[in-house]
């Protein structure tokens, strides 16, 4: 099963978030940018759990 690559930051809702550029995401695919993941220690405001970097996908996938 594909990760649900999330195209905007959950948390401020304007930064895009391209398929191959940085993101922060935790196990429930709750996806950020990475100034509100820093913002918010590393933690996912939704589930408590870890905020790691997302793998990047090919933008030609």
């Amino acid at each position: 099963m594909a990760l649900d690559m999330r195209t905007i930051c959950e948390r401020c809702g304007t930064t895009p978030l391209p398929a191959d550029g940085p993101a922060r995401i935790c196990s429930y695919e709750c996806t950020f940018c990475v100034p509100c993941a820093e913002a918010m220690a590393g933690v996912c405001p939704n589930c408590g759990g870890e905020l790691v970097p997302r793998p990047r996908r090919a933008s030609s996938a």
